[in-house]
């Protein structure tokens, strides 16, 4: 299994594996085609059907510039596809194609050259399922997060300082904006809104879902805005983690060693979707990616709690299987609804879970393993028009106003 590094990426919206994957595969194909006077790309499947709304096209221009490139998005390919997020880059050279490269861009801004697969990050965790981990970290008297440690070695620390600090700038520089957000939905921002508007007799508990809602609202509207952020696991599900982790350590007053210490094991259960199932919502919908974010979420506030592994099991457990069959249907192709919303419900969905680990863990029947297997399984049985095309939900049926 990969390191957290390969989870946590600071990038810019509005999705890991529409913007930040393209970018990184165009970064790549000019640094390798510095003669090339000009550039096609084929766009297919989910990457061409909600291409537009994820800022594709412009995330490649970008990257290709100053040379010329041309981008066709092809909705319909031709060929089965490897991987619903494909493309095909082309180099040429006074009007004669020089060379090409497949991608296959799999999500949290990770990408797969075609016949390059000696080029991925190599394995640091020995292990590949939460049973083994539990396992070893039992025997040896350890916490999940000292597994992570021994595995990633000491380093892995200042790493995750660093994205915790980038986690809470983004929840700043969003409760400090306002406006519509850019792509004809017409969406005002509303994070600045609920942080500051408090209810006439507001109880605990409300005050509680509207400040973790601020902040998620508040990191899915940067995102939206091609903001900086933190895949958690990806662009699209970026709040979640951020939402609820700053909450409690405001509530419970916890320092930010004991927060690195969280998300070392929120990652964790990040790393065990990617290697075993999917965080591509083009995949496996939105459970792969809001649902794989409750889960870190719900991981992370467990062992910042002092939880028990298999208590942190439960949580991650429970989170995940009340996200299985949740479609990614954007409208407009555009990360914006459901999604922002979407991703306040998953921070309390974390909240929630951690709340039902610490009374009911010992009676739960159902294991992380199987919870990630079968959402992998549901979202391959999903049907294509709800796994991030645009065709299907909310998407097909909501008229934009003309």
């Amino acid at each position: 299994m990969k390191s957290l590094t390969e989870l946590y990426k600071i990038g810019s919206g509005p999705s890991s594996s529409h913007t930040m994957g393209p970018e990184k595969a165009a970064r790549i194909f000019k640094s390798e085609n510095e003669d090339a006077d000009q550039f096609k790309a084929l766009i297919y499947g989910s990457l061409a059907k909600t291409g537009k709304g994820h800022m594709t096209d412009k995330a490649i221009i970008r990257a290709l510039s100053p040379v010329r490139a041309e981008i066709q998005f092809v909705p319909q390919a031709d060929f089965v596809l490897p991987h619903p997020n494909t493309m095909d880059f082309f180099a040429y050279k006074e009007g004669r194609q020089t060379t090409s490269m497949r991608v296959l861009s799999i999500g949290g801004g990770d990408i797969v050259i075609e016949g390059r697969e000696e080029m991925q990050a190599p394995d640091v965790y020995p292990e590949n399922t939460f049973a083994e981990i539990s396992t070893i970290c039992k025997a040896n008297h350890i916490r999940l997060s000292d597994y992570v440690e021994q595995c990633e070695g000491k380093q892995i620390w200042d790493f995750l300082s660093g994205i915790w600090e980038a986690m809470k700038r983004s929840i700043n520089e969003g409760l400090s904006a306002t406006g519509i957000l850019e792509g004809g939905l017409n969406v005002e921002r509303k994070a600045q809104y609920l942080y500051h508007q408090r209810h006439i007799d507001e109880s605990p508990e409300t005050r509680e879902n509207r400040i973790v809602s601020a902040y998620a609202f508040a990191v899915n509207e940067q995102n939206a805005a091609a903001g900086t952020i933190v895949t958690a696991p990806t662009c699209g599900a970026s709040g979640v983690v951020p939402a609820a982790l700053r909450y409690m350590q405001q509530k419970k007053h916890v320092p930010d060693e004991q927060v690195l210490r969280a998300l070392a094991v929120g990652g964790l259960i990040g790393n065990l979707v990617k290697q075993n199932a999917s965080i591509s919502g083009a995949q496996c919908g939105c459970q792969a990616e809001v649902g794989t974010a409750c889960s870190m979420a719900s991981a992370a506030l467990a062992e910042m709690s002092g939880m028990r592994i298999d208590q942190i099991e439960y949580a991650a457990e429970v989170a995940m299987e009340h996200h299985l069959g949740l479609t990614c249907d954007p409208i407009n192709g555009l990360v914006q609804i459901p999604c922002i919303e979407r991703n306040a419900v998953g921070a309390m969905r974390a909240i929630n879970a951690l709340s039902l680990a610490n009374f009911l863990s010992d009676t739960r029947k159902i294991s992380f393993d199987l919870v990630v297997q079968t959402m992998y399984e549901t979202g391959l049985d999903m049907n294509s028009s709800y796994r991030e095309t645009s065709e299907g939900g909310l998407a097909k049926l909501y008229k934009i106003d003309s």
